[in-house]
Protein backbone atom coordinates (compact mmCIF):
# COMPACT_ATOMS: atom_id res chain seq x y z
CA UNK A 1 0.00 0.00 0.00
CA UNK A 2 2.95 2.18 0.84
CA UNK A 3 4.75 1.62 -2.77
CA UNK A 4 1.23 2.85 -4.14
CA UNK A 5 0.85 6.20 -2.60
CA UNK A 6 4.92 6.75 -3.07
CA UNK A 7 3.89 5.75 -6.65
CA UNK A 8 0.74 8.13 -6.86
CA UNK A 9 3.05 10.67 -5.38
CA UNK A 10 5.62 10.68 -7.56
CA UNK A 11 3.54 10.08 -10.64
CA UNK A 12 5.39 6.64 -11.28
CA UNK A 13 4.09 4.70 -14.14
CA UNK A 14 4.28 1.43 -16.19
CA UNK A 15 6.59 -0.03 -16.70
CA UNK A 16 8.15 1.94 -13.76
CA UNK A 17 6.85 0.54 -10.15
CA UNK A 18 8.60 1.03 -6.92
CA UNK A 19 10.48 -1.39 -5.41
CA UNK A 20 11.32 -0.65 -2.02
CA UNK A 21 11.31 2.17 0.26
CA UNK A 22 14.67 2.81 2.67
CA UNK A 23 13.63 5.36 5.77
CA UNK A 24 16.16 6.14 8.00
CA UNK A 25 14.83 8.27 10.90
CA UNK A 26 18.25 8.90 12.41
CA UNK A 27 19.90 10.11 9.38
CA UNK A 28 16.96 11.93 8.01
CA UNK A 29 16.99 10.48 4.90
CA UNK A 30 14.58 8.64 2.74
CA UNK A 31 15.79 5.99 -0.30
CA UNK A 32 12.92 5.19 -3.06
CA UNK A 33 14.21 2.36 -4.98
CA UNK A 34 12.67 2.46 -9.00
CA UNK A 35 12.90 -0.36 -11.21
CA UNK A 36 10.72 -1.59 -14.41
CA UNK A 37 8.89 -4.56 -15.42
CA UNK A 38 11.03 -7.30 -17.15
CA UNK A 39 10.24 -7.53 -20.69
CA UNK A 40 10.02 -3.79 -20.95
CA UNK A 41 11.09 -1.57 -24.24
CA UNK A 42 12.05 2.34 -24.32
CA UNK A 43 12.05 4.71 -26.85
CA UNK A 44 15.22 6.49 -27.37
CA UNK A 45 15.42 10.01 -28.90
CA UNK A 46 18.20 9.40 -31.67
CA UNK A 47 16.10 6.25 -33.34
CA UNK A 48 12.66 5.89 -33.88
CA UNK A 49 10.32 3.07 -31.79
CA UNK A 50 11.12 1.24 -29.15
CA UNK A 51 14.39 -0.85 -28.50
CA UNK A 52 15.33 -4.14 -26.05
CA UNK A 53 17.30 -3.35 -22.97
CA UNK A 54 20.65 -4.47 -23.00
CA UNK A 55 21.39 -3.89 -19.08
CA UNK A 56 21.10 -1.54 -16.35
CA UNK A 57 22.66 0.40 -14.44
CA UNK A 58 21.78 1.91 -10.99
CA UNK A 59 21.37 5.63 -10.53
CA UNK A 60 20.77 7.85 -7.62
CA UNK A 61 18.49 11.04 -8.41
CA UNK A 62 17.97 14.01 -5.35
CA UNK A 63 13.99 14.37 -5.23
CA UNK A 64 12.20 17.52 -2.82
CA UNK A 65 12.71 16.36 0.73
CA UNK A 66 10.01 14.29 2.22
CA UNK A 67 8.94 16.64 5.03
CA UNK A 68 12.17 17.65 6.97
CA UNK A 69 14.14 14.76 5.18
CA UNK A 70 16.21 14.22 2.12
CA UNK A 71 14.63 11.53 -0.45
CA UNK A 72 16.94 10.25 -3.04
CA UNK A 73 15.57 8.23 -5.84
CA UNK A 74 17.69 4.92 -6.59
CA UNK A 75 16.63 3.81 -10.21
CA UNK A 76 17.56 0.73 -12.18
CA UNK A 77 17.99 2.56 -15.42
CA UNK A 78 17.88 0.68 -18.57
CA UNK A 79 20.44 0.70 -21.38
CA UNK A 80 19.10 -0.15 -24.75
CA UNK A 81 20.56 -1.36 -27.99
CA UNK A 82 19.43 0.87 -30.73
CA UNK A 83 19.03 -0.68 -34.78
CA UNK A 84 22.51 0.11 -35.45
CA UNK A 85 23.67 -1.95 -32.57
CA UNK A 86 24.76 1.23 -30.22
CA UNK A 87 24.17 1.20 -26.96
CA UNK A 88 22.43 4.00 -25.28
CA UNK A 89 21.22 5.45 -21.82
CA UNK A 90 17.43 5.85 -21.43
CA UNK A 91 17.04 8.54 -18.45
CA UNK A 92 14.35 8.77 -17.26
CA UNK A 93 10.90 11.30 -17.64
CA UNK A 94 11.32 12.89 -14.03
CA UNK A 95 15.31 13.25 -14.55
CA UNK A 96 16.85 16.77 -14.25
CA UNK A 97 19.13 18.20 -16.80
CA UNK A 98 21.71 17.78 -14.44
CA UNK A 99 22.75 14.48 -13.66
CA UNK A 100 21.62 13.60 -10.29
CA UNK A 101 18.57 15.24 -9.96
CA UNK A 102 14.93 15.08 -10.42
CA UNK A 103 13.37 18.07 -12.40
CA UNK A 104 11.06 18.87 -9.39
CA UNK A 105 14.26 19.32 -7.72
CA UNK A 106 15.90 21.27 -10.29
CA UNK A 107 12.67 23.23 -10.59
CA UNK A 108 12.83 24.09 -7.11
CA UNK A 109 16.53 25.35 -7.11
CA UNK A 110 15.79 27.39 -10.24
CA UNK A 111 12.81 28.92 -8.05
CA UNK A 112 14.90 30.04 -4.82
CA UNK A 113 17.83 31.26 -7.01
CA UNK A 114 15.47 34.01 -8.26
CA UNK A 115 14.93 35.57 -4.94
CA UNK A 116 18.24 34.58 -3.39
CA UNK A 117 22.00 33.85 -3.82
CA UNK A 118 23.56 30.74 -4.45
CA UNK A 119 24.93 30.25 -0.93
CA UNK A 120 21.53 30.59 1.10
CA UNK A 121 20.12 27.64 -1.81
CA UNK A 122 22.98 25.58 -0.96
CA UNK A 123 22.08 25.91 2.80
CA UNK A 124 18.65 25.14 2.38
CA UNK A 125 18.78 22.51 -0.20
CA UNK A 126 22.46 20.59 1.73
CA UNK A 127 23.66 20.66 -1.90
CA UNK A 128 27.41 22.39 -2.53
CA UNK A 129 27.14 26.12 -4.13
CA UNK A 130 29.09 24.50 -7.55
CA UNK A 131 26.21 22.11 -7.44
CA UNK A 132 23.49 24.46 -7.24
CA UNK A 133 25.24 27.21 -9.44
CA UNK A 134 25.59 24.09 -12.11
CA UNK A 135 22.05 23.66 -12.26
CA UNK A 136 21.02 27.43 -12.71
CA UNK A 137 23.90 27.78 -15.90
CA UNK A 138 22.74 24.53 -17.51
CA UNK A 139 18.56 26.17 -17.63
CA UNK A 140 20.82 29.72 -18.69
CA UNK A 141 22.57 27.80 -21.28
CA UNK A 142 19.54 25.59 -22.46
CA UNK A 143 17.09 28.94 -22.75
CA UNK A 144 19.76 31.03 -24.75
CA UNK A 145 20.61 28.15 -27.19
CA UNK A 146 16.65 28.08 -27.75
CA UNK A 147 16.66 31.62 -28.20
CA UNK A 148 14.74 32.11 -31.81
CA UNK A 149 15.41 36.45 -32.48
CA UNK A 150 14.60 36.51 -35.48
CA UNK A 151 11.91 38.95 -35.25
CA UNK A 152 13.75 41.24 -33.27
CA UNK A 153 14.00 44.69 -34.94
CA UNK A 154 14.23 46.89 -32.12
CA UNK A 155 16.29 46.81 -29.19
CA UNK A 156 17.46 49.05 -26.13
CA UNK A 157 21.77 48.94 -25.01
CA UNK A 158 22.81 49.64 -21.47
CA UNK A 159 26.22 48.81 -19.84
CA UNK A 160 25.90 48.03 -15.43
CA UNK A 161 28.67 47.97 -13.09
CA UNK A 162 29.80 44.24 -12.88
CA UNK A 163 32.17 44.36 -10.11
CA UNK A 164 35.16 46.40 -8.39
CA UNK A 165 37.72 47.64 -10.87
CA UNK A 166 35.96 49.65 -13.79
CA UNK A 167 34.46 46.21 -14.63
CA UNK A 168 31.25 46.14 -16.59
CA UNK A 169 28.47 44.23 -18.60
CA UNK A 170 26.64 45.48 -21.29
CA UNK A 171 22.79 44.22 -21.59
CA UNK A 172 20.73 44.46 -24.80
CA UNK A 173 17.08 44.09 -24.53
CA UNK A 174 14.32 43.32 -27.11
CA UNK A 175 12.30 46.69 -26.68
CA UNK A 176 9.15 45.36 -27.59
CA UNK A 177 9.32 42.32 -24.96
CA UNK A 178 11.29 44.61 -22.74
CA UNK A 179 13.28 41.43 -22.15
CA UNK A 180 16.97 40.83 -21.35
CA UNK A 181 18.18 38.95 -24.87
CA UNK A 182 22.23 39.11 -24.66
CA UNK A 183 24.56 39.95 -21.82
CA UNK A 184 27.97 40.13 -22.25
CA UNK A 185 31.43 41.24 -20.66
CA UNK A 186 32.97 44.92 -20.95
CA UNK A 187 30.87 48.11 -22.62
CA UNK A 188 32.95 49.42 -25.62
CA UNK A 189 32.02 48.72 -29.42
CA UNK A 190 33.31 45.61 -29.59
CA UNK A 191 30.29 44.19 -27.20
CA UNK A 192 27.96 45.69 -30.17
CA UNK A 193 29.83 43.22 -32.55
CA UNK A 194 29.66 40.48 -29.84
CA UNK A 195 25.81 40.90 -29.57
CA UNK A 196 25.28 41.18 -34.20
CA UNK A 197 27.08 37.44 -33.39
CA UNK A 198 24.94 36.53 -31.15
CA UNK A 199 21.44 37.91 -33.07
CA UNK A 200 22.48 35.89 -36.54
CA UNK A 201 23.39 33.01 -34.20
CA UNK A 202 19.88 32.71 -33.28
CA UNK A 203 18.23 33.55 -36.21
CA UNK A 204 18.23 37.21 -36.11
CA UNK A 205 19.78 39.61 -38.90
CA UNK A 206 21.13 42.74 -37.88
CA UNK A 207 20.06 44.88 -41.23
CA UNK A 208 16.04 43.79 -39.70
CA UNK A 209 17.41 46.37 -36.59
CA UNK A 210 16.06 49.68 -37.70
CA UNK A 211 16.04 50.95 -34.17
CA UNK A 212 18.45 51.38 -30.57
CA UNK A 213 17.46 53.81 -27.94
CA UNK A 214 21.31 54.09 -26.34
CA UNK A 215 23.00 56.61 -23.86
CA UNK A 216 25.36 59.54 -25.78
CA UNK A 217 28.47 56.64 -25.10
CA UNK A 218 31.11 56.65 -27.98
CA UNK A 219 31.53 53.35 -28.19
CA UNK A 220 28.05 52.30 -27.95
CA UNK A 221 27.52 54.92 -31.06
CA UNK A 222 30.63 53.34 -32.76
CA UNK A 223 29.18 49.97 -32.38
CA UNK A 224 25.92 50.71 -33.91
CA UNK A 225 27.31 51.74 -36.65
CA UNK A 226 29.62 49.47 -37.07
CA UNK A 227 27.64 46.66 -36.73
CA UNK A 228 23.96 47.52 -37.15
CA UNK A 229 23.82 49.89 -40.09
CA UNK A 230 20.00 49.88 -40.52
CA UNK A 231 19.33 51.39 -36.79
CA UNK A 232 17.97 54.75 -35.95
CA UNK A 233 19.98 55.54 -32.75
CA UNK A 234 17.88 57.38 -30.21
CA UNK A 235 18.63 59.38 -26.81
CA UNK A 236 15.62 59.27 -25.23
CA UNK A 237 14.75 62.52 -23.65
CA UNK A 238 15.13 61.58 -19.83
CA UNK A 239 18.94 60.98 -20.62
CA UNK A 240 18.86 64.98 -22.08
CA UNK A 241 17.00 66.20 -19.01
CA UNK A 242 19.38 64.49 -16.78
CA UNK A 243 21.88 66.55 -17.99
CA UNK A 244 20.21 69.65 -17.90
CA UNK A 245 19.50 68.95 -14.35
CA UNK A 246 22.85 68.59 -13.40
CA UNK A 247 23.86 71.66 -15.28
CA UNK A 248 20.96 73.65 -12.85
CA UNK A 249 22.66 72.43 -10.01
CA UNK A 250 25.90 73.15 -10.85
CA UNK A 251 24.82 76.71 -11.72
CA UNK A 252 23.24 76.64 -8.03
CA UNK A 253 26.30 75.37 -6.14
CA UNK A 254 28.69 77.93 -8.21
CA UNK A 255 25.88 81.01 -7.65
CA UNK A 256 25.34 79.99 -3.70
CA UNK A 257 29.17 81.21 -2.31
CA UNK A 258 27.87 84.71 -3.48
CA UNK A 259 24.59 84.31 -2.80
CA UNK A 260 23.43 83.16 0.22
CA UNK A 261 19.34 83.55 -0.77
CA UNK A 262 20.67 80.23 -3.30
CA UNK A 263 20.70 78.37 -0.82
CA UNK A 264 18.56 75.63 0.44
CA UNK A 265 16.50 75.42 -3.31
CA UNK A 266 18.19 72.14 -4.25
CA UNK A 267 15.21 70.70 -4.23
CA UNK A 268 12.78 72.79 -5.72
CA UNK A 269 14.93 73.20 -8.83
CA UNK A 270 15.23 69.37 -9.29
CA UNK A 271 11.77 68.14 -8.80
CA UNK A 272 8.87 68.56 -11.16
CA UNK A 273 6.98 71.21 -10.23
CA UNK A 274 3.75 68.76 -9.43
CA UNK A 275 6.19 66.75 -6.24
CA UNK A 276 6.95 69.95 -4.30
CA UNK A 277 5.06 70.97 -1.55
CA UNK A 278 3.33 74.62 -0.72
CA UNK A 279 6.35 76.45 0.61
CA UNK A 280 8.80 74.72 -2.16
CA UNK A 281 6.26 75.98 -4.81
CA UNK A 282 6.41 79.27 -3.04
CA UNK A 283 10.24 79.20 -2.85
CA UNK A 284 10.43 78.79 -6.73
CA UNK A 285 8.22 81.34 -7.85
CA UNK A 286 10.23 83.83 -5.74
CA UNK A 287 13.23 82.74 -7.23
CA UNK A 288 11.90 82.51 -10.91
CA UNK A 289 11.00 86.26 -10.33
CA UNK A 290 14.65 87.15 -10.25
CA UNK A 291 15.54 85.44 -13.84
CA UNK A 292 17.12 89.03 -14.63
CA UNK A 293 19.61 88.58 -12.01
CA UNK A 294 19.60 85.25 -11.39
CA UNK A 295 21.93 82.85 -13.37
CA UNK A 296 20.10 79.66 -11.69
CA UNK A 297 16.62 80.84 -12.28
CA UNK A 298 17.91 81.00 -15.61
CA UNK A 299 19.09 77.86 -15.87
CA UNK A 300 16.06 75.96 -14.22
CA UNK A 301 14.03 78.16 -17.12
CA UNK A 302 16.08 76.44 -20.03
CA UNK A 303 15.69 73.25 -18.50
CA UNK A 304 12.18 73.09 -17.86
CA UNK A 305 11.93 75.20 -21.45
CA UNK A 306 14.25 71.68 -22.91
CA UNK A 307 11.21 69.33 -21.04
CA UNK A 308 9.01 71.51 -23.08
CA UNK A 309 10.37 71.28 -26.63
CA UNK A 310 11.22 67.12 -26.13
CA UNK A 311 7.08 66.70 -24.82
CA UNK A 312 6.37 67.69 -28.51
CA UNK A 313 5.46 65.12 -31.24
CA UNK A 314 6.29 66.95 -35.08
CA UNK A 315 9.73 66.64 -35.34
CA UNK A 316 10.16 69.54 -37.46
CA UNK A 317 8.79 71.72 -34.70
CA UNK A 318 10.85 69.74 -32.38
CA UNK A 319 14.33 70.44 -34.49
CA UNK A 320 14.00 73.72 -35.34
CA UNK A 321 12.86 75.01 -31.66
CA UNK A 322 15.64 72.46 -29.89
CA UNK A 323 17.89 74.59 -32.53
CA UNK A 324 16.82 77.85 -31.26
CA UNK A 325 17.43 76.62 -27.57
CA UNK A 326 21.33 75.86 -28.06
CA UNK A 327 21.36 79.14 -29.57
CA UNK A 328 19.68 81.37 -26.80
CA UNK A 329 21.69 79.13 -24.47
CA UNK A 330 25.19 79.71 -26.26
CA UNK A 331 24.49 83.19 -25.95
CA UNK A 332 23.54 83.28 -22.43
CA UNK A 333 26.45 83.65 -18.90
CA UNK A 334 24.81 80.39 -17.99
CA UNK A 335 28.19 78.03 -18.81
CA UNK A 336 26.64 74.86 -17.01
CA UNK A 337 23.91 74.84 -19.64
CA UNK A 338 26.33 75.92 -22.66
CA UNK A 339 27.81 72.08 -22.00
CA UNK A 340 24.30 70.79 -22.35
CA UNK A 341 23.85 72.85 -25.83
CA UNK A 342 26.82 71.40 -26.94
CA UNK A 343 26.05 67.92 -26.54
CA UNK A 344 22.71 68.35 -28.32
CA UNK A 345 24.46 70.03 -30.96
CA UNK A 346 26.90 66.38 -31.31
CA UNK A 347 23.84 64.39 -31.06
CA UNK A 348 21.07 65.81 -32.74
CA UNK A 349 19.42 63.42 -34.90
CA UNK A 350 19.29 61.19 -31.89
CA UNK A 351 17.61 63.33 -29.28
CA UNK A 352 15.30 64.52 -32.00
CA UNK A 353 14.88 60.98 -33.43
CA UNK A 354 12.56 60.38 -29.60
CA UNK A 355 10.23 62.61 -31.41
CA UNK A 356 8.92 59.60 -33.51
CA UNK A 357 10.52 56.92 -32.15
CA UNK A 358 9.43 57.48 -28.34
CA UNK A 359 12.24 54.77 -27.43
CA UNK A 360 13.60 54.98 -24.02
CA UNK A 361 16.23 52.76 -21.59
CA UNK A 362 13.79 53.83 -18.89
CA UNK A 363 13.24 50.06 -18.19
CA UNK A 364 16.27 48.08 -19.29
CA UNK A 365 17.85 50.27 -16.29
CA UNK A 366 15.25 49.06 -14.19
CA UNK A 367 16.36 45.71 -14.73
CA UNK A 368 20.18 46.62 -14.48
CA UNK A 369 18.70 47.90 -10.84
CA UNK A 370 17.63 44.03 -10.79
CA UNK A 371 21.06 42.65 -11.78
CA UNK A 372 22.19 45.20 -8.66
CA UNK A 373 20.29 44.11 -6.47
CA UNK A 374 21.26 40.59 -6.89
CA UNK A 375 24.85 41.13 -7.08
CA UNK A 376 24.31 43.40 -3.23
CA UNK A 377 22.34 40.24 -1.64
CA UNK A 378 25.26 38.03 -2.78
CA UNK A 379 28.33 40.67 -1.32
CA UNK A 380 29.31 41.09 -4.71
Amino acid sequence: MSNQIFEAALGIVNPWYIKGVDFDAERKSLAIQIDFVAGSRFAHPSADGVHPVHDTQTKRYRHLNFFQHECHLEVRVPRVRLPDGKVALVEPEWAGKLSGFTLLFEAFVLMLAQQMPFAAVSRITSESWHRVYSVCAKYVDLAVDAMDLSGISSVAIDETSKERGQKYLTLVADSDQRKVIFVTDGKDAKTIESFAQHLTTHGGDVDNITSVSIDMSPAFIKGVGDYLPNARITFDKFHVIAHASTAVEQMRRTEQKTDPTIKGLRWPLLKGREKLSTTQSADLDALVAKITTKRTARAWLYKEQLRDILERKQINIVSAMLKQWCTNVMRSKVDPMKEVAKMIRNHFDGIVAWTQTRQTNGFIEALNGLFQAAKRKAHG
